[in-house]
């Protein structure tokens, strides 16, 4: 009925100091100067232009929709000479009718800019903030009467699932031109295909009985709704969506619950870019993202700071992950920009209500970091709440405090739910002070829910310690910090839900500091994704009952102690420890094991629990190797030792 057709190939883009060259979308100009540091990647408005024949269709019955899916920060497009469209915010999809100005060869530009401003959010915070056309760029081919292609970028199908006992309330919203003479027809189909119920009218209630409920990781079961319109008899457009049957809500005393149990959330914050890449992101890395998510045991992801692609939230969906999704909202309010924040909340939930995965709407992040009026952000922040409340009257709003913004700041006490980015043991000396901050909050507002929306530390795959120590940014500090706090949280059951920052580290130009500059190192997995830092290891050994041993320090190679520490991370309850092929200790343990090894020469390390095996090799030098620490000077106002 619809008909797709991409527009991603042979793009003249045309850079700012004019020089050209062609190029597929998806497309940045940041993958290079936006990961190296010094804040100076370049910023602004860049073209892209490209020629494509008249699409086969027919005027009289049909529309042709132009849909871009993300165009940061700002789009300005022209057809043929005319302006079609322009859209703020650099990672939602929009779209126009262009019907009217298509010819048989058509000229399509776009100008693209990330360039810097006081009202398109966002505009200060940790991150790069990559210039281009870096999602896909599609023809939309519809009838005359349709579903609504032009409110908010939505898809004119609105799902909302209710469990009632041992079935689901199903009431299914359809938006379309069609006027009076339009009739939508709703099948609801399960997962072989089956339709199980069906209905006509534009705002129906529908029941699945003994309904198959969307049951995070364990059990991500989605039907799908079909929505037909129909005129004078004749079909004329069709829609579909994916959805989970599924119930949750938040207990300030004992956590998050789904489908009426327990289900304490533990998980990930993800940035969507990769190294060489940026957000010009394929679907291939989208899976291996999300194949490396799951491998840790993650069973929820907050999408931080922005919308991220359809594709990820489908894969969610998919694979059972609980979702904070959210706007870029950050670390500063502009009183300009307090209509790009309404736009872009009204963008995100129009284009993701239906995904079950999503259990909570971002409002801001660290937004009381640099702002000055004060009163505007509060008003604006209401205002945001109120919105979301209307729009979407199922799902809390929550938002993420700055570690500075105290308990008792206004800002904490507006939305339902709040998390806060606590680097306590990191930037702050005490690893401690994480324990008595979150019960202080907790006895306080006891019936105020409260999370931990970013935790880390940096982590260098090339940096090591022996006597690891806060800032060294050695893989053994990160191990001994996420060690803490997994063991802190564990004791504190009502926590709604804690995310560590972050999943993969990620580019923030602005970063000039200790290590590589231009890189936020906080990850569990590198950059390119093709390291596991140890403490990916760690929390797969509290996440997961997968099977396996892991021998922590694998890049220290060079070590100058006599005797060295060796620490294994596993799921078992036994693991041995040998060198050069002799016992060095069977331990009986949970999760961390830690061994004393003497150290002569090379010694080949084997860890060793059943059919579980892994190997290091490690070796005693005269000096330790002062590639594996920072040293005096490196970083930017830092001193390493």
């Amino acid at each position: 009925m619809r008909q797709t057709i991409l527009l991603n190939d042979s793009w003249q883009f045309t850079y700012h100091d004019g020089s050209v060259q062609t190029v597929s979308i998806p497309h940045t100009w940041n993958n290079i100067d936006g990961q190296d540091g010094g804040n100076d990647y370049w910023r602004g408005t860049c073209h892209y232009q490209k020629t494509f024949p008249k699409p086969s269709f027919d005027p009289a019955t049909q529309r042709v929709y132009l849909e871009f899916r993300g165009v940061n920060a700002s789009a300005a497009v022209t057809l043929n000479g005319n302006q079609v469209m322009t859209h703020d915010g650099g990672y939602s999809t929009f779209r126009a009718d262009i019907t009217d100005s298509l010819r048989e060869t058509n000229t399509l530009s776009v100008a693209a800019d990330n360039s810097m401003n006081d009202r398109v959010y966002p505009q200060k915070a940790d991150f790069t903030f990559y210039g281009g056309i870096y999602r896909d760029v599609l023809l939309v081919i519809v009838n005359r009467t349709h579903f609504d292609m032009d409110y908010w970028g939505g898809p004119g199908l609105k799902i909302t699932p209710v469990v009632d006992g041992k079935n689901g309330k199903i009431q299914v919203e359809t938006f379309h031109n069609a006027g009076a003479s339009g009739v939508v027809a709703v099948t609801l189909l399960d997962a072989e295909g089956k339709a199980v119920a069906q209905g006509k009218g534009t705002d129906i209630t529908l029941t699945i009985p003994n309904v198959h409920l969307w049951d995070g990781i364990e059990d991500p079961y989605l039907y799908t709704c079909r929505a037909e319109l129909s005129v004078n008899g004749k079909k004329t457009d069709e829609v579909t969506s994916t959805f989970g049957v599924r119930s949750f809500h938040v207990d300030p005393k004992q956590g998050f619950f789904l489908n009426g149990r327990s289900y304490p959330l533990h998980g990930v914050s993800r940035h969507q870019d990769w190294k060489g890449i940026g957000n010009a992101l394929t679907r291939e890395h989208h899976d291996t993202d999300m194949a490396l998510i799951r491998e840790m045991g993650v069973n929820t992801i907050r999408l931080a700071h922005y919308q991220h692609d359809q594709y990820f939230y489908d894969l969610c969906d998919k694979y059972g992950m609980i979702v904070w999704a959210e706007i870029p909202y950050i670390s500063e309010h502009m009183p300009n920009g307090r209509e790009n924040t309404l736009s872009q909340m009204q963008e995100l939930i129009v284009q993701n209500y239906n995904h079950p995965c999503i259990v909570t709407w971002g409002i801001s992040n660290e937004i009381t970091i640099s702002t000055k009026d004060k009163a505007d952000m509060l008003d604006n922040h209401h205002v945001l709440n109120d919105m979301v409340h209307k729009m979407d009257p199922t799902r809390p709003t929550t938002l993420a405090c700055y570690a500075m913004c105290g308990p008792f700041n206004k800002v904490a006490h507006i939305t339902d739910l709040v998390s806060w980015n606590l680097y306590l043991g990191w930037y702050v000396p005490g690893l401690f002070l994480n324990d008595l901050w979150i019960d202080f909050f907790h006895w306080k507002y006891p019936n105020r829910p409260l999370g931990y929306s970013e935790y880390g530390c940096e982590a260098m795959t090339n940096l090591h310690s022996s006597t690891p120590k806060r800032e060294d940014q050695t893989e053994e500090y990160q191990c001994v910090y996420h060690e803490y706090l997994l063991k802190c949280f564990d004791k504190r059951p009502f926590m709604w839900a804690t995310h560590v920052w972050n999943m993969f580290d990620f580019a923030a130009d602005a970063r000039d500091q200790g290590g590589e500059p231009g890189m936020n190192h906080k990850g569990l997995v590198t950059f390119d994704r093709k390291i596991k830092k140890d403490s990916f290891y760690l929390y797969k050994a509290w996440w997961t009952k997968d099977p396996f041993v892991h021998i922590c320090s694998k890049r220290y190679v060079d070590r100058a102690e006599a005797t060295t520490t060796v620490k294994v991370y596993s799921t078992c309850k036994k693991v041995g420890l040998y060198a050069n092929g002799k016992l060095v200790q069977e331990q009986t343990g949970d999760k961390i094991f830690t061994f004393q090894v003497p150290l002569s020469g090379t010694v080949k390390l084997e860890a060793v629990s059943g059919d579980c095996r892994d190997e290091a090799v490690i070796r005693h030098v005269d000096q330790p190797n002062p590639d594996y620490i920072l040293k005096k000077g490196e970083g930017k106002g830092k001193n390493w030792v």
